[in-house]
């Protein structure tokens, strides 16, 4: 009896003690190790004996679930370490995503496995006190059960909370950063015995994700064939969202075809909240996502930047003829290895690996200690990657460009650009041939102005979007336009075509060639705030030189009219009539001129400027690559927030007072017609509107509080530091001619 009840405390039933499944199913067949973890121990005494009394049956029937409690974590350690379902390492990425997409249950699992072998060795002390107790049976003359029961006691506190838990693994298929999660939640119990248990298993747990932070911090290399790493690369979120094959068959070519290091920055991996682990904080994770990505890009160079820099080496060492470039040739993927090294020092690799095997090596997870050490390896890739993209891609030199062609600070080049194209301006643009048209003036401005030492000019491009185009545009054609600018049409169709030339103009933008690394660094979104402040910053420059042309083609008409009757009384009484009658025009034009101005003085100077010597000073004191792109963000959102870009009341009104000046420089050139100056006093009229509802805006209350404040008082200060603007602003324009008093229009 006593060896029947030690064979079933290691899982073995007989005829004494039986399984309940396996004889509801079939008497003598034993239970599949595929069948699931039953919820209640099946572990009893045959039904038949009779010779045992109903206290022993009670005791012994309590012994043997401990019996059952092996044999189940057994199955589950043996199914979780069957090593069958490891796959070859050459298994494509498609052929992963359509089996995960099948979604069966019961997924192999390496955390699973790193589990099972914690429970192996809980297991294995246990069959030791079994073969213990055997042995003290076999020695005792009278053998009791007693025995049996004190040696087994401490397992009856560790083996059901053991079975409790691989039942819910098994239940609800957990595994990952879900399973290491439960296993911290286990480990705060009050039997110490238990939580040592527990503590061991997460031990095992966590060498697994070690071993993936490892792959992933040290080389860049995500080792996670089961998705169970709370890292994860793009295909895999497409899969779960129910992407089609052939969606992440194309994605994976275009993966192929274009600079891998940086699709992955921007769009190959992305943190698993579902995988991450709640005792690893949000910003750890993080900086684990950054730490890996940027060493896969100082590990993997492009081929274009591995080949400048071979040329620069050479260069230096003064190689000359061919012989140089077939010893480039000869071994790229040893240049590749040197490069990638040089960028990433293996002294550094080295230093990241020590960090993680001391983590590995710990009996316990410290979170503290986890958190320095990845702040540390963060700080260490971070280094790396700003001395790459600073440092040998040349980052001020590119920061200086944008800031020459996108912020306008080369203002000979489009000043020169804009007189070049001015004309054309005037015509409505043609959506087939708009950009083409521009390039005539833009090259034209560029041989003027533009340097031979100047490296970053063949990196900006002219572009004009056919959404900047509206359907009108397309409508109008030619002549017509002829004709309104001789004056020969009426105001509706003047209207009109300045109404589509300032539209369709105002579409004009710059694109920028960034190579590898920068790449990380100027985004498309980066690069379209850079647009949308250039196409600002040049419709006002625009604005800016034909108030400056229109006064000085009205001054030479009148000095030549002037010249030309002076000598005849009747027409030179006409043309002193006809000055007297746009002389206030003239005043009009001097304060839009004044309003421009500022303005245009104040985003040059007061921001583009001082934000640019703040950025600079950033990058002289900062050696961190986050740190870089977080001070960018903030130049950016200063040039829009301080340019008023972001503040729709001011941006309309700044914007409407643009249009209404070029239509005002369009009808003071033509002063022949009646109508032409109708259409003047009713453009002052709106230009006194605007300009009211500005200056209200800009001392409003509601904004003295806000932190565009400085900024708005700033620019407030430049229109109105002698109270000039003040005065305007509430009427004194209104000269043209009588009007009622307009009512202050607060557009907000």
């Amino acid at each position: 009896m006593l060896h029947e009840l030690l064979l079933a405390l290691l899982g073995y039933t007989g005829d004494l003690i039986i399984d309940e499944r396996e004889h509801q199913t079939s008497i003598g067949i034993r239970l599949s190790p595929d069948a699931p973890i039953s919820e209640e121990p099946t572990f009893k005494l045959a039904p038949d004996i009779s010779f045992i009394e109903p206290s022993e049956r009670d005791l012994i029937e309590k012994i043997i679930t401990l019996g059952f409690y092996y044999r189940e974590l057994d199955r589950f350690a043996t199914n979780s370490r069957n090593l069958s379902w490891i796959r070859s390492a050459n298994v494509s990425p498609l052929e992963r995503a359509a089996e995960l997409s099948k979604g069966k249950a019961g997924n192999p699992s390496v955390y699973r496995r790193a589990i099972a072998n914690g429970i192996v060795e809980i297991l294995s002390v246990y069959r030791s006190a079994v073969l213990h107790i055997e042995q003290r049976l076999l020695s005792d003359t009278m053998p009791i059960l007693a025995t049996v029961t004190q040696g087994l006691n401490k397992f009856f506190v560790l083996l059901p909370p053991l079975y409790e838990l691989v039942l819910e693994i098994e239940r609800d298929d957990i595994c990952g950063g879900q399973l290491l999660n439960l296993l911290h939640k286990r480990c705060h119990c009050g039997v110490p015995e238990l939580q040592a248990c527990i503590q061991r298993l997460l031990w095992h747990g966590h060498q697994v994700m070690y071993n993936q932070l490892a792959s992933w911090m040290v080389y860049g290399i995500l080792q996670d064939q089961h998705g169970e790493f709370f890292i994860r690369r793009q295909e895999d979120r497409d899969v779960e969202h129910g992407a089609s094959h052939s969606d992440i068959s194309e994605k994976l070519v275009r993966l192929s075809t274009d600079d891998t290091s940086l699709t992955d920055w921007h769009l190959g991996f992305h943190i698993f909240l579902d995988m991450l682990p709640e005792h690893i904080h949000m910003r750890v994770a993080e900086s684990i996502l950054f730490a890996g990505k940027a060493v896969r890009v100082l590990r993997n160079p492009s081929a274009a930047f591995r080949f400048q820099d071979q040329q620069l080496t050479r260069g230096s060492q003064k190689v000359q003829g061919f012989t140089g470039r077939f010893l480039f040739q000869k071994e790229p993927f040893q240049d590749m290895k040197l490069i990638g090294e040089e960028l990433l020092p293996q002294s550094e690799a080295d230093k990241i690996e020590a960090m993680l095997q001391d983590l590995k090596e710990s009996s316990e997870f410290h979170k503290r200690s986890f958190e320095c050490a990845v702040d540390s390896i963060r700080a260490i890739a971070a280094s790396h990657l700003w001395q790459l993209v600073v440092v040998r891609a040349d980052l001020n030199g590119h920061l200086k460009a944008l800031k020459d062609y996108f912020l306008l600070a080369k203002g000979d080049f489009f000043q020169c650009f804009l007189e070049e194209s001015r004309q054309l301006m005037r015509l409505p643009p043609r959506q087939s041939t708009a950009e083409a048209d521009l390039m005539v003036p833009f090259q034209l401005a560029a041989i003027k102005t533009i340097g031979e030492e100047d490296k970053y000019f063949s990196r900006v491009s002219l572009r004009m979007p056919s959404f900047g185009i509206t359907v009108k545009s397309s409508q109008v054609d030619i002549p017509k336009a002829k004709a309104y600018m001789d004056g020969k049409s009426g105001t509706a169709l003047s209207n009109a075509a300045s109404e589509i030339s300032l539209d369709g103009w105002d579409g004009i933008a710059l694109e920028y060639s960034v190579d590898w690394p920068l790449h990380l660094f100027f985004t498309q979104e980066v690069l379209s705030k850079y647009c949308r402040v250039f196409q600002y910053l040049l419709r006002l420059k625009r604005t800016q030189m034909e108030l400056e042309k229109s006064w000085a083609s009205v001054m030479h008409q009148d000095h030549t009219d002037f010249a030309q009757h002076r000598n005849d009384r009747l027409n030179y009484s006409i043309t002193q009539q006809r000055r007297q009658r746009f002389r206030p025009m003239w005043r009009v034009r001097e304060h839009m001129a004044f309003l421009i101005r500022n303005l245009q003085f104040y985003i040059q100077v007061d921001v583009i400027e001082s934000q640019w010597n703040v950025l600079q000073a950033h990058i002289q004191d900062s050696r961190d690559f986050t740190e870089l792109v977080g001070f960018h963000q903030e130049y950016l959102s200063a040039l829009i927030s301080q340019s008023f870009l972001d503040i729709g009341s001011v941006s309309r009104i700044l914007d409407s007072i643009m249009k209404l000046c070029l239509q005002f420089c369009w009808n003071l050139e033509n002063q022949e017609s009646s109508a032409n100056t109708s259409e003047l006093e009713h453009i002052t009229e709106e230009f006194n509107k605007k300009s009211n509802s500005l200056y209200t805006i800009l001392r409003s209350s509601r904004l003295a509080g806000s932190q565009r404040a400085p900024f708005l008082r700033r620019f407030l200060l430049r229109l109105n530091f002698n109270s000039f603007f003040e005065a305007t602003a509430r009427g004194v324009l209104n000269v043209v001619r009588p009007r009622p008093a307009v009512t202050v229009l607060n557009q907000q």
